[in-house]
């Protein structure tokens, strides 16, 4: 069985990426392929990973009016991809068209939505206006999601426990995974593998932790270790 290990192939370089896709085995994890990598090499690379027999996420969190998220979507199924994001707080009318989209489409891709970004805490959402705590915001954008019908949604793991008891059909997939020695870098609300996955996570986002290793490859065989507990 396949880990629920996705590695980020946050590269702005290619090669880079490609480099780097070379050290991973394909049966044991997927790619994610995010908007920096994605904005240099475009769908090329993502054929090209596919190829190579790498499921890939295409994490490109799809914002904008209904009609131009649906045909996004519709695109991003053509090429085949795996997964796909959108963020959550666009409103039940975009979820609901770039849902009907990919139902649509001859390949239909799980489509999961973006609730609150690892990368904000309770002062964060305070500066765009949401005064209630992260919890109760991750919470509010999940029962859209559900409301829409998406697959699945992005969160930190520490909303999964709640996320799994309130929406247990819904795959979760967690960004910010760090090993306890990792330094947390811009991701404040962060997790270990183990924890993560106890808490009801589906499938775990590593980036840096193993791109940016002194040794990617054992790096990333420690974090397949620590997946499999």
């Amino acid at each position: 069985m396949k880990s629920p290990l996705i590695v980020a192939l946050d590269y702005a370089d290619p090669g880079a990426a490609r480099a780097m896709a070379a050290l991973l085995d394909p049966s044991q994890c997927r790619v994610k392929v995010g908007k920096e990598l994605f904005t240099a090499a475009g769908p090329l690379l993502v054929e090209q990973l596919q190829d190579q027999g790498f499921e890939v996420f295409l994490d490109l969190k799809f914002h904008d009016i209904p009609q131009t998220v649906a045909k996004a979507c519709q695109a991003a199924a053509r090429l085949g991809v795996w997964m796909l994001n959108v963020h959550a707080s666009g409103g039940k009318s975009m979820l609901e068209a770039a849902r009907e989209a990919v139902d649509a489409s001859g390949h239909r891709p799980l489509l999961i939505g973006v609730t609150v970004l690892t990368s904000l805490d309770a002062a964060a959402l305070m500066q765009i206006g949401v005064s209630d705590p992260v919890a109760v915001q991750v919470e509010r954008l999940a029962a859209l999601s559900t409301a829409a019908g998406l697959d699945g949604l992005v969160c930190s793991a520490r909303e999964a426990p709640q996320l799994k008891a309130a929406h247990p059909d819904l795959c979760l997939v967690t960004p910010g995974i760090r090993p306890p020695e990792h330094i947390a870098d811009d991701q404040k609300r962060t997790m270990t593998p183990a924890a993560a996955l106890a808490a009801g996570a589906d499938y775990l986002v590593i980036g840096r932790p193993i791109t940016a290793a002194a040794d990617p490859a054992q790096a990333f065989s420690a974090m397949l270790a620590a997946c499999a507990g």
